[in-house]
């Protein structure tokens, strides 16, 4: 099967050097493997900072600047980047026929919890000063990102504030409080995400005065009633696949639109290595209709 060894073949990548060890090797890592293939070359790309962190703008010839997605990288709260991300980032916007805004976020343990949060509110208002209306963006993330996007909307509604026009979650990090089935059960083929990992994510990102289970840092245990549609895009072979499955349950029981897909045999955040994978770029475009679909409801696409 091509698509199997396609995702075969980004296995073999991921296990070509061994685990790095600290992290500046950890984050110098994702953004090597992250950058193996580069941005396409009709993407225009603009840098903005933004206090103390940094975002970037992008967008791909044809799609509608007044339109955007605003996406953060996942990366454990401790590593990932803008760099790191670019290629889904920008492709997810040419899917969907959108700018994109990728946000740069502070990372633990230099910058714990909340300070992502924090960032993550602070690229929200950037958008809307923009005079953008917030009906206009869709928030989205991979793994700690999709933890990320959710909290996210989740402060704006408990503020009362409008919210985007739609979430969309691929692998999201739901739960540091690490009680998903599946990372035991997907232990031995996920080749990236395994609790002891996980737990030494939490340690730098959480301050021991926080519980795990503060719906700030791990949504599944939030009221997510009220939240907008949402697209989880979750594989098969993750050991965060729990993460998915329980948080969509969630959302659908407290009457959230909600579209899971569970995508055999892919690994954690696949859609990353879209331009090497087929069904990384079959995930975007359905992640691109979603989006479209939610930002022109009355359109048949």
């Amino acid at each position: 099967m091509v698509g199997q060894s396609e995702i075969d073949a980004i296995r073999t990548l991921l296990a070509s050097k061994p685990r790095p060890v600290g992290w500046a090797e950890r984050r110098k890592r994702i953004e090597e493997v992250g950058a193996t293939w580069p941005i396409a070359d009709d993407i225009t790309l603009q840098r903005v900072e933004l206090g103390r962190f940094s975002a970037e703008w992008s967008i791909a010839p044809g799609s509608d600047p007044s339109r955007v997605l605003m996406f953060f990288h996942g990366g454990g709260y401790c590593s990932g980047s803008i760099v790191s991300h670019r290629r889904l980032v920008t492709e997810a916007g040419r899917a969907a026929g959108v700018r994109t805004l990728a946000v740069g976020y502070s990372l633990a343990p230099e910058k714990p919890f909340p300070a992502a949060l924090d960032d993550a509110l602070a690229a929200w208002r950037f958008l809307r000063e923009q005079g953008i209306p917030a009906e206009n963006i869709a928030v989205g993330g991979d793994s700690a990102g999709g933890g990320l996007t959710i909290a996210l909307m989740n402060m704006l509604r408990d503020a009362g504030e409008a919210l985007p026009a739609c979430g969309w979650l691929i692998s999201p990090w739901t739960d540091l409080t690490l009680s998903g089935a599946t990372l035991a059960t997907k232990e031995t083929i996920d080749p990236l995400i395994h609790e002891a990992y996980l737990q030494e994510l939490v340690d730098a990102y959480l301050p021991s005065t926080i519980d795990r289970r503060d719906p700030r840092a791990s949504p599944l245990f939030a009221d997510p009633k009220g939240l907008p549609p949402l697209l989880i895009q979750v594989g098969s072979a993750e050991t965060l696949l729990a993460d998915a499955t329980r948080f969509a349950a969630a959302a659908g029981e407290a009457d959230v639109e909600v579209t899971l897909e569970i995508w055999p045999h892919m690994i954690h955040a696949w859609p990353m290595w879209n331009a090497h994978l087929e069904r990384g770029r079959k995930a975007l475009a359905h992640a691109g209709r979603f989006m479209d679909g939610r930002f022109h409801p009355d359109k048949q696409r």
